[in-house]
């Protein structure tokens, strides 16, 4: 036996169910408050922000005399390519002011994100300072560097 309104009905569920997987498309496209990050300046970050590119996220401490003579490398590095992006780490995990004001003071101009971004690319805590990781544009770890580096090296990494 067919109920008189069984394909109106039919056709009621199918467009509810429509509904409900196109709500739930829509909620997967949100980010998570763990792809989002800020850095010294306040300046908000999204893994999105990152795709297709390099990362080059570099580990470094106001005591590291290496990682001090390093930064103007970093920094003309950011400046070099579209393709790539210099993201500095803080080993002792400075935030907010006292992070901005001594990222002002060593005159580092890329931003500087926190010990939750390296665990979004699952980068271990380093042992060795500075220690500088290389992301490829696909989001796989291409390189782990330790010591200083420079500018020329790190561009030809990432090539």
């Amino acid at each position: 036996m067919t109920w008189p309104c069984s394909g109106a009905l039919a056709a009621g569920r199918r467009h509810l169910l429509l509904l409900a997987c196109l709500a739930l498309a829509a909620c997967g496209g949100e980010q998570t408050k763990a792809d989002q990050w800020v850095d010294q300046h306040g300046t908000a970050y999204s893994s999105g922000d990152f795709d297709g590119r390099w990362l080059v996220i570099n580990y470094w401490a106001e005591w590291c005399a290496p990682c001090r003579d390093e930064l103007p490398e970093l920094n003309a590095l950011d400046q070099v390519a579209d393709n790539i992006q210099v993201v500095g780490i803080h080993f002792d995990a400075y935030q907010g002011a006292e992070l901005r004001q001594l990222s002002e003071r060593m005159n580092i101009r890329f931003p500087v994100l926190g010990h939750d971004f390296a665990a979004a690319y699952a980068l271990p805590l380093p042992q060795v300072l500075p220690t500088t990781y290389i992301i490829s544009p696909e989001g796989v770890l291409a390189h782990t560097l330790q010591g200083p580096q420079d500018e020329a090296g790190l561009l030809a990494l990432t090539q």
